[in-house]
């Protein structure tokens, strides 16, 4: 992408300036996340992202016009069971259980109560060969989290045994789904992902993929 390209985006909200974004061929302003990630914005912008075991939540708040997705792969870090360490900017949101906290609170920030927003998850497919079916974990977390915090779930899309290609439109609340077929790279690029933070859950130097 050219660097006046670039320059020529609305500004996103403080914080979010390192998430990528673009206009695709149709002049749509296209947020990418990947694992990790999470995004809040006030613009109509297209928050995009391809899910495996992974989850996204799409939260919003109809009436102040602001909402946002997340992107996590593992619902908290193995160890000694504390998640204090998590609030590190910009770590520990690969963990769901720092991520769905800081959207959530990103969110309400702009004002209004937890009963003003509309929720929506997505992902959990059962895509990696491995004993313990990631996905499923994810989706349980993030049910029981969003129970716990008084948060209904108005729709999803979970489980099953295949990546999907999710698109959120937070100003309207519309999400677009597309089930994959079996995708190598996806396959790929979580294990790989998995692998890194397995090996390194706390310290935290890892490229996100």
């Amino acid at each position: 992408m050219q660097s006046e390209d670039l320059a020529s985006l609305p500004k996103a909200l403080p914080g979010f300036e390192s998430v990528r974004r673009y206009r695709d061929r149709n002049g749509n302003l296209i947020v990418k996340l990947l694992p990790g990630d999470y995004y809040v914005t006030r613009r109509e912008e297209v928050l995009d992202t391809i899910l495996g075991s992974c989850v996204s939540a799409c939260i919003r708040n109809p009436r102040l016009r602001i909402g946002g997705m997340n992107h996590f792969m593992l619902p908290r870090p193995s160890g000694n069971g504390t998640d204090t360490w998590e609030h590190i900017a910009g770590r520990a949101t690969r963990y769901g259980s720092a991520s769905m906290e800081q959207l959530i609170n990103r969110i309400l920030s702009a004002g209004g109560t937890r009963a003003d927003l509309e929720v929506k998850i997505f992902g959990g497919g059962r895509v990696l060969s491995s004993m313990s079916d990631i996905g499923n974990h994810n989706v349980i977390f993030v049910r029981e989290y969003l129970k716990q915090e008084g948060l209904k779930v108005t729709s999803e899309d979970v489980g099953s045994n295949y990546p999907r290609h999710v698109q959120y439109f937070p100003m309207t609340g519309r999400v677009r789904v597309r089930h994959l077929t079996a995708r190598a790279d996806v396959v790929s690029q979580e294990q790989q992902f998995l692998n890194r933070i397995e090996n390194k859950p706390i310290a935290g130097e890892i490229d996100l993929f």
